[in-house]
């Protein structure tokens, strides 16, 4: 049975069909509309198109993508993509599809993704981060994604930037309304921000690698309130694995400096869990969203 999952993304849309044994068979993608309707049609057009090249109909549909349905009404919340907010998302694409869909959390869908065949792939618990334009995580446990009853389990972008120093307090106000939320300090325009010299993230990463001293000084910044915002998960659900994905997924030096960055801070005499890269990159989104629908008997 193919499989079509949708990565529905601030910069890209992304639809691929995904294949019983994990393989992707077609996959296209196209810039994201600045405009909400207009991006409920590239989702069916580019599911027509790859249905079309993989030749199915009526293939099972995920969706990941920011923010979350609210179990209240259906309408989005909490998304950065802001104009998503407060929109019938999923009910809208099932009458552009013309069927049923399944959607959820952007990470949701990148932890579900490395935990079946992944950087995670046998651990029993597992976190994901997202760290890109927004930050997110997903839990799975025992195979399952973890939504919890009110379906916001993970949502760790949001949560306070642990343990702040003086120079960090109060922090910056939040697009949620909230201040100091970790997003702010651990995105990639959030170690932007903290440099200060107008360089993207990528640079500032480059002019570290480089020698420049006021670069590698906000990149030790970063990794410090990364590894604050990673204990505090460790604290509530000690995973076997730490996975991550997103744009600053791509810097090798947090691999290696994240475990001992990570270590004092969790409540534990012991630390030896493992922070991996997302195995399958920036097609792990499409392939979590793709297995929201379940096989048979599989995964």
């Amino acid at each position: 049975m193919i499989r079509i999952g949708v990565d529905f993304g601030g910069t890209k849309i992304e639809a691929a069909a995904l294949a019983p044994d994990g393989r992707v068979v077609v996959r296209r993608r196209t810039a994201s509309p600045p405009h909400y309707e207009a991006g409920v049609a590239a989702v069916r057009e580019l599911v027509a198109e790859v249905e079309r090249e993989a030749g199915v109909a009526g293939a099972p549909v995920g969706v990941g993508g920011p923010g979350s349905p609210s179990p209240a009404d259906g309408r989005m919340r909490d998304a950065n993509s802001t104009h998503l907010n407060g929109r019938p998302f999923q009910a809208d694409l099932e009458r552009a599809l013309g069927r049923p869909i399944r959607l959820a959390n952007d990470a949701n869908c990148l932890a579900l993704s490395e935990a079946v065949d992944g950087a995670a792939a046998g651990a029993r618990v597992v976190f994901a981060a997202i760290l890109g334009t927004g930050v997110g995580g997903g839990l799975i446990v025992d195979g399952a994604l973890v939504e919890g009853r009110n379906a916001f389990a993970g949502e760790w972008g949001h949560i306070p930037l642990p343990w702040p120093r003086p120079d960090e307090y109060p922090g910056p106000l939040c697009w949620c309304g909230r201040r100091s939320c970790l997003e702010l300090w651990v995105s990639g325009p959030g170690l932007a921000r903290d440099h200060g010299a107008g360089l993207t993230a990528e640079a500032v990463v480059n002019a570290a690698r480089g020698g420049d001293a006021a670069a590698a000084a906000a990149l030790d910044r970063y990794i410090d309130r990364l590894s604050r915002g990673f204990a505090v998960v460790c604290d509530l659900v000690d995973p076997d694995v730490i996975v991550l994905g997103g744009g600053m997924s791509n810097v090798e030096l947090l691999y290696e400096r994240l475990p001992a960055a990570i270590a004092p801070h969790v409540f534990s005499d012991v630390f030896a869990t493992p922070v991996r890269r997302a195995l399958h990159g920036d097609s792990s989104g499409v392939r979590g969203a793709a297995r929201l629908w379940p096989l048979a008997g599989g995964t």
